[in-house]
């Protein structure tokens, strides 16, 4: 929702639901998800509340999930008074650090967000510690397999670690032959099927033909409009063979110089 004085203003998630008493009436939950300390947290869930609010005229329910590592920050209610007229918002908060205590628990829980949990307070434990990671990772990889889910679910939930528990190549296939021999011990073939090794393919497909439009762009700023057989070299080589190029341009003066043998 836009608006000329407060800008552009964008939740995290809105989500309708249903009621399990029975009631015919719909609600709608806000849940707001901030990673760092911002003074002015409180008075966004105001804002996000009063216009979801305004905009569906339906009770709203705004959550806030800080994942910050302040311990000392934990908003949860904004309000104002003036004149007589009094206003208070009061919020549900919940605070991932406080959670570190109970990873355990959160690694067998069934709720999937549990494991998700589990990971960001994990990620976060071992930021400058890459073994100690790729245990962590290693561990909840096979917890994936544990729970009795649907495939569907493990592959998803399989992106979400994979995407915030980065490790160095060297563990991170380490960590592949890890999950092949997990998925042998659970006779589940899902993450090391053909999708993972075609996703890895278009993964390296799109930084190659990226770092090939980063340097077309610089050759042709140096040395003007480039035929097409110097964009289907461009397009075509390999990425190590890019890198190389890449360097030679620094100090060419001509095309022919940028396309040498080293």
């Amino acid at each position: 929702m836009r608006d000329a004085e407060l800008g552009r203003r964008l939740a995290d998630a809105l989500v309708q639901v249903t009621l399990t008493s029975g009631e015919q009436r719909w609600i709608y939950i806000h849940i707001e998800v901030q990673g760092q300390r911002d003074a002015d947290f409180a008075q966004r869930m105001f804002t996000y509340n009063y216009r979801l609010f305004d905009r569906y005229a339906c009770p709203i329910a705004s959550l806030a999930v800080l994942a910050d590592d302040d311990d000392g920050w934990k908003p949860d209610h904004y309000g104002f008074e003036v004149l007589g007229c009094k206003h208070h918002f009061q919020f549900p908060v919940v605070k991932l650090s406080g959670l570190a205590d109970q990873t355990e628990a959160l690694d067998t829980h069934r709720n999937p967000f549990a494991l998700v949990t589990a990971a960001h307070l994990r990620t976060r434990q071992t930021r400058h510690d890459p073994e100690a990671r790729y245990q962590a990772k290693r561990t909840l990889v096979r917890l994936l397999y544990q729970h009795g889910w649907e495939r569907q679910r493990i592959l998803d939930l399989f992106a979400v670690l994979d995407w915030m528990m980065r490790l160095p190549d060297r563990l991170e296939q380490k960590l592949w032959q890890d999950i092949a021999a997990i998925e042998g011990e659970s006779k589940m073939r899902y993450v090391t099927s053909v999708e993972r090794l075609a996703t890895q393919r278009g993964v390296q497909q799109g930084e190659q033909l990226g770092e090939a439009a980063v340097i077309q762009r610089q050759l042709t700023k140096r040395f003007g409009p480039l035929n097409a057989e110097t964009l289907t070299r461009l397009q075509t080589a390999p990425c190590e063979q890019l890198e190389s190029w890449a360097e030679n341009l620094l100090d060419a003066a001509t095309l022919d110089e940028v396309f040498k043998d080293n």
